[in-house]
């Protein structure tokens, strides 16, 4: 098990953080747990980073210069030892910068910054990708956090007053995804009525992917009137998964997203991927908070 830093706000917020990955494995207000556990039988992560690519890439590699670079589903951040940079009582900022180890799959120098800080009720997240390199940076972001569905625990039901709620009414239709994780140009509807998707886990079968939101947050809410709303700052994709089996729900934001099926360029041309100017940083932010405590 890796190195765990905890953080916590003068309230009793509490935060605990994986220094593989950077990743959150615990938040806790007023002593209740509102991440997912982690439990293997149905996913074993709770909360990953997403970098330097988000989703599937075309036959598990992607290509800089010409040459072809092997690239698992959502990147090598979430594997990867991170260094602690800084820390307080009520916060941490988490490193991984660029290595040998890095070179073989994403041949660029950069640096990525992850700092967590917990206030009362919420957890947030700053984000710095910097380009110390002398050539563009092609690189996407996403974070993917699950949490507890039904809140308290135990059976999940169609019937069960658990939603999605959005800033804005979304489209009620979503690539649909193919074989090898890879987005199709076809869409399947969503049963979203206006800013509210009815959770159900027979619409699971596969990632709900909103591109291009409208939304800067999103809820997900409970039918004790209780809701986890994520804020998002400069992630213009969203996305709600969760397997049809599984006591989970993940609230997803991304800068970028998988290759569409059949895409062979380079990965600079990848759709929606960033690039980032030598010398220069990009910021972006997540906010978890716990509403409807009073």
């Amino acid at each position: 098990m890796s190195e765990r830093i905890t953080i916590e706000s003068a309230d009793g917020t509490r935060a605990v953080i994986a220094c593989e990955g950077a990743e959150p494995v615990s938040w806790q207000v007023g002593g209740r747990e509102y991440l997912w556990s982690g439990d293997p039988a149905h996913w074993n992560r709770h909360a990953p980073w997403l970098f330097p690519v988000v989703g599937a890439s075309a036959e598990g590699m992607v290509r800089v210069a010409g040459k072809s670079y092997p690239m698992a589903q959502h990147g090598f951040a979430r594997d990867l030892p991170f260094t602690v940079v800084a820390r307080e009582a009520d916060r941490a900022t988490f490193r991984l910068a660029d290595s040998e180890g890095t070179k073989a799959h994403y041949p660029f120098p950069f640096r990525l910054d992850i700092t967590a800080r917990v206030s009362p009720a919420s957890l947030a997240f700053e984000i710095v990708v910097a380009n110390p390199g002398d050539a563009a940076l092609p690189y996407a972001l996403g974070f993917h956090p699950a949490f507890p569905w039904p809140f308290a625990g135990g059976e999940r039901r169609a019937s069960g007053g658990h939603a999605v709620a959005f800033e804005h009414p979304e489209r009620p239709s979503a690539p649909e995804v193919g074989p090898g994780g890879l987005l199709l140009r076809t869409e399947r509807p969503i049963p979203l009525d206006g800013t509210v998707l009815p959770l159900d886990p027979e619409i699971f079968t596969e990632a709900l992917v909103f591109r291009e939101a409208r939304s800067r947050w999103m809820r997900f809410t409970g039918p004790e009137g209780r809701a986890i709303r994520m804020d998002v700052a400069d992630f213009p994709h969203l996305a709600v998964w969760t397997k049809p089996t599984a006591p989970f729900l993940s609230l997803e934001c991304w800068t970028g997203h998988a290759d569409w099926a059949g895409f062979a360029g380079e990965l600079a041309e990848r759709d929606a991927q960033r690039l980032l100017a030598p010398g220069t940083e990009a910021r972006h932010g997540v906010t978890l908070s716990l509403e409807g405590l009073s």
